[in-house]
């Protein structure tokens, strides 16, 4: 069984695939409590499915691009199942995990795309640094800065692990914390091979409204 929060189809905010029409599928539970999360409401919230019963959820909404996410999805054993047989039926899957889990077990076929927690989220101890040696080239690993100090710590992890040569680096700023001139600014004067990102959804739409 799974315990989703909420199932919603809209546009995606953030990674490589912005803007980017997809299926959502956020699971229940979070094992981290970082400063900046944006989505409480699914700690504890949510309704019972067979991987059967989601995945046809997931066809109903006529999409091919769905994220797996949370919460920390990687919480409930039967999300890998449901996320590999959904690739089996021809979707392309990306999951969003905190990076706290292992990520060793994903179907190699789907996308991760996996936070290292910055300073200011209060969870840094909680890095499983050992997922990086199990990145693919088409994975994104993902900062959240809030403060120079997040900016500095995140350019040393890519410099320490060889990010760049590994994965996808996207730098994220903390929505209405720091003006996200300041992180690109710094970007380009440290000429970090990074893509910046800002999350759309919440410029489209109220940054509180639900299932964007």
């Amino acid at each position: 069984m799974l315990k989703i929060n909420e199932i919603f189809y809209s546009i995606q905010g953030e990674s490589s695939a912005a803007g980017l029409p997809t299926t959502f599928v956020r699971l229940t539970g979070c094992n981290l409590r970082c400063t900046y999360c944006d989505t409480e409401y699914a700690f504890y919230k949510g309704e019972d499915f067979t991987v059967e019963e989601a995945i046809q959820k997931v066809k109903e909404r006529g999409c091919k691009l769905v994220e797996v996410t949370g919460g920390e999805p990687l919480m409930q054993k039967d999300v890998f199942p449901f996320m590999t047989q959904l690739c089996d039926k021809g979707f392309d899957v990306m999951l969003e995990t905190s990076g706290s889990l292992p990520i060793e077990k994903v179907d190699k076929r789907i996308k991760i795309i996996m936070d290292l927690k910055t300073p200011s989220s209060g969870m840094m101890n909680k890095n499983l640094y050992e997922n990086i040696e199990y990145l693919k080239p088409n994975d994104e690993v993902k900062f959240v800065i809030g403060t120079q100090e997040d900016y500095n710590w995140s350019k040393e992890q890519i410099e320490k692990f060889g990010l760049t040569e590994k994965a996808n680096v996207l730098f994220s700023p903390v929505f209405n914390s720091i003006e996200p001139k300041e992180i690109v600014e710094w970007i380009l004067n440290d000429k970090l091979n990074v893509r910046f990102q800002l999350q759309i959804h919440k410029y489209i739409w109220e940054p509180e409204t639900r299932g964007v």
